[in-house]
């Protein structure tokens, strides 16, 4: 027992000294651990103050130089509103001193401007182009023009009223009427007209380019353009447009009378169908009536010989074909006589009432075609609305047309028949009086 308390007494004391020795360790440890983080802590003290001190001196050296820049930017802000104030004193200067030369530089803008403008819609153009770009400059210009441009100014203007009394010839590209560029010799009159081959010519992209009507005038117009470019006399008839173009436009836009004639639509062509049917038998007609006047007139030369070639000699064989009528009663004598003229009546008076009858179909034809292009108008005012007038023209064209058309037909148709009617009149008339002479020749016979 006392070996076990030994024992026990053994391993307490070498346990007791194994645990001083472990807390002294610890103890050393920890004050090492203090001693370092203190030698630590005054390390970075120090360099704080040694950073503390160079701050100080950089926050120096910054206000010092802070305080050198506002006296630079002082000075500075001097100078700058010193030479504002010398600026506007110049400035100021300038003004009274240019005086007219400002009124000058906007009265040369102005008349650039307008010389511009006039240059674009100009035929001389074409000829000159490279005046454009000088314009155009001068114009948007906004300084004060220098000599050399006052005198180009001057010779352009001068240039544009001398080439408008002129009629010159020159090379030039142009557009003809399928958009096609080619080069051809241009003939300008003045700055009026100007023509290529035949076609009148207006100006495009802003007068540098000449350009075919988009429709020329009438063929007429385009042969004087062709007579005078082959012409050599010193004089030749021209075409002038005052409007330079505007007129030769328009010109251009009249339809012809092939197109005038499918505005009208079939109610138009039944119209100048009825024109020329009525047209052909008045002419028919009229010839017949020469021939049968002529007879009768070579027959009055010679009443004793009737011939059976004209109304007149077979009125007067009435007496000679029979001998045994001569002595019949002067009514009876009469009646043949009567019954002659009347049947040679209707030749002469033939065709007159056809006539007459188309010249009153003529209008209503006309007033037929109006109502229906006015049909069509409205029907497409209905569809589109009013906003185009271009899509009613082809309602409007038919409406119009076909009225002109059948007055056109119906005037010429009154007046031949009127022609034919005088002048069979004027043949029954001489086959009346002729009767009435030989039953008066009759009448005397038998009395003596």
């Amino acid at each position: 027992m006392r070996r076990v308390v030994a024992v026990m007494a053994l391993a307490v004391s070498s346990l007791a000294h194994a645990q001083n020795a472990g807390l002294d360790a610890l103890l050393k440890q920890v004050r090492e651990g203090q001693a370092q983080s203190a030698r630590i802590s005054q390390e970075r003290e120090q360099r704080f103050l040694r950073n503390k001190n160079e701050q100080a001196g950089l926050v120096e050296q910054a206000e010092r130089e802070l305080a050198t820049v506002k006296s630079r930017a002082d000075a500075a802000r001097a100078r700058f509103d010193a030479q504002q104030r010398e600026i506007a004193a110049l400035k100021a200067q300038l003004q009274q001193r240019a005086g007219d030369y400002i009124q000058v530089n906007a009265a040369v803008r102005q008349l650039a401007g307008e010389l511009r403008g006039t240059a674009a819609d100009s035929l001389i153009t074409a000829q000159f182009p490279e005046r454009m770009a000088f314009l155009d400059g001068l114009a948007a210009s906004r300084d004060l023009p220098s000599l050399v441009e006052l005198e180009e100014l001057w010779f352009t203007l001068t240039q544009q009223m001398a080439e408008s009394g002129k009629v010159v010839r020159f090379p030039a590209e142009i557009v003809d009427e399928q958009g096609a560029r080619r080069q051809a010799e241009v003939i300008r009159v003045g700055s009026f007209t100007a023509f290529a081959d035949g076609q009148y010519l207006t100006t495009s992209s802003g007068g540098r380019l000449l350009a075919a009507l988009p429709r020329q005038p009438a063929s007429g117009l385009q042969r004087i353009a062709r007579k005078f470019a082959a012409s050599t006399d010193a004089v030749a008839p021209v075409l002038v447009d005052p409007s330079r173009g505007s007129l030769l436009l328009i010109e251009g836009e009249k339809p012809t009378l092939g197109e005038r004639i499918r505005q009208g639509g079939l109610v138009g062509y039944v119209i100048i169908a009825i024109g020329v049917v009525g047209v052909l038998i008045a002419l028919g007609q009229m010839v017949y009536l020469e021939r049968v006047g002529r007879r009768m007139r070579a027959q009055l030369r010679n009443l004793r010989v009737p011939s059976a070639d004209n109304p007149l000699g077979r009125v007067l064989r009435v007496f000679s074909d029979d001998p045994a009528h001569r002595d019949d009663d002067p009514e009876l004598l009469e009646l043949r006589l009567s019954e002659a003229v009347l049947r040679e009546v209707p030749p002469l008076e033939r065709a007159q009432s056809i006539l007459r009858l188309f010249a009153a179909a003529a209008p209503l034809l006309g007033l037929l075609g109006t109502v229906t292009g006015m049909i069509v108008t409205f029907q497409t005012i209905t569809v589109f609305g009013t906003g185009d007038p271009k899509l009613m023209a082809d309602g409007i064209s038919q409406a119009l047309v076909t009225t002109v058309e059948g007055l056109v037909v119906a005037i010429p148709i009154l007046f031949i028949n009127a022609l034919l009617g005088t002048r069979s009149r004027a043949l029954v008339q001489i086959l009346d009086e002729q009767s009435a002479g030989l039953l008066a020749q009759r009448l005397e016979a038998q009395r003596a």
